[in-house]
């Protein structure tokens, strides 16, 4: 079996300390030779936020969020080295050459998908895993892993379940961005699975105000498509959803369908639009995050941001492993093994190419929050992979 994280448990999060002191940018290093098996000491795993610059609250919060799963799961086997990226590409080069040289075994981070490609090379060189928390696909593989809500499993959980409900024409509406380009072809790459036609793409400008223009063109569809994909989230999907029903699409005929953008309460109650009552997403199942999140205000005053679930489950990968007591703490087969991990966000597994799978729930919209309507399964063989 798998070993599986026990997340969740966060009873020892009341002795969480403060974050070490962040040391300064080194000069370039080679990398570092890797201690013996037999050497003593816990072992050494990096974590890159920006701790400076614009970005430095998001990367405060994931720092701390790391430290809250290195105390609930790791001990004394165990030890983080903080460093900061200051949210550029240059700054995490040098804090990934200061933590490798300091001898960590396994990098958590960096943030942005330009931090990570300034570390990849230099983790590659150095023989040392990432776990980034990007969503960007493109930096997955070599020994780099993008645990971000990448949109595609999110589309074809959807997508698949509105299947399920009969739907088999698609429409996706998505901004000219790389984010548009992944969810528009994630909706086209899974039809043939399903059974499903997207018989229009319409694309606009990111930076448009007037919303009325792509929504014409959808209500303008002959037939109507039965679904209509947004690759948007917060306002901008409330905005979109609005012009959709006053130019006629009404969500009785036609399911409004989202991503993982609509999954963070910190955008405001999507359900306050009419027009998005009863769409739906999909998501990992939010019971285990809403029991983290209370516990990391209680601890830090303060609520954590979406994505700060992903530091502490890499964190918790690497206390799993390094438990494991192996030669090598963090063996690639380990850290692929195909049944997976149990985390805040739910069931994921480390593909070898790179890229997350994630077990998700299907999340329906409603004026006072969002519901379960499908859960997420319980095993990736419930899944069929």
């Amino acid at each position: 079996m798998a070993a599986l994280l026990v997340a969740g448990l966060l009873s020892a999060c009341s002795t969480v300390s403060a974050p070490p002191q962040v040391a300064q940018a080194p000069q370039p290093v080679p990398a570092p030779v890797a201690p013996l098996p037999g050497a003593q000491g816990p072992v050494k795993v990096a974590v890159l936020v920006p701790l400076s610059g614009q970005s430095a609250a998001i990367g405060q919060a994931m720092l701390d969020a790391a430290q809250m799963a290195l105390f609930d799961m790791a001990g004394d086997q165990l030890q983080l080295l903080p460093r900061d990226t200051k949210g550029t590409p240059s700054g995490a080069a040098d804090a990934a050459r200061q933590a490798l040289a300091e001898g960590a075994r396994l990098i958590i981070g960096p943030l942005f998908a330009a931090d990570v490609a300034a570390v990849r090379p230099i983790a590659q060189n150095a023989g040392v895993d990432v776990l980034a928390f990007t969503n960007d696909a493109t930096q997955a593989g070599n020994g780099t892993y993008v645990l971000g809500f990448v949109p595609a499993d999110q589309v074809s959980r959807v997508a698949g379940y509105a299947r399920s409900r009969g739907a088999t024409r698609f429409t996706v509406l998505a901004p000219r961005s790389p984010y548009g380009d992944a969810v528009v072809n994630a909706l086209q790459a899974i039809g043939p699975r399903l059974g499903t036609m997207t018989t229009q793409v319409e694309r606009y400008d990111p930076a448009v105000t007037d919303l009325s223009v792509p929504a014409k063109q959808v209500a303008q569809e002959t037939p109507q498509p039965q679904a209509v994909m947004l690759a948007e989230g917060g306002q901008r999907a409330q905005g979109i959803a609005q012009a959709l029903a006053a130019n006629g699409v009404q969500p009785q005929q036609v399911k409004l369908l989202g991503t993982g953008l609509w999954d963070d309460t910190s955008q405001g109650a999507l359900g306050q639009e009419p027009a998005l009552v009863g769409a739906l997403y999909a998501a990992p199942a939010p019971q285990t995050r809403a029991r983290f999140e209370s516990q990391f205000e209680q601890v830090y005053g303060r609520k954590p941001p979406r994505i700060a679930t992903l530091a502490y489950d890499a964190t918790s990968i690497a206390a799993v492993l390094t438990r494991s007591g192996g030669p090598v703490p963090f063996d690639r087969m380990a850290m692929t093994n195909p049944n997976g991990f149990e985390g805040l966000d739910g069931l994921f597994r480390l593909r070898t190419d790179g890229l997350v799978e994630r077990g998700l729930a299907v999340m329906e919209i409603t004026p006072t929050g969002s519901r379960v309507v499908d859960p997420a399964p319980p095993s990736f063989e419930m899944l069929g992979q």
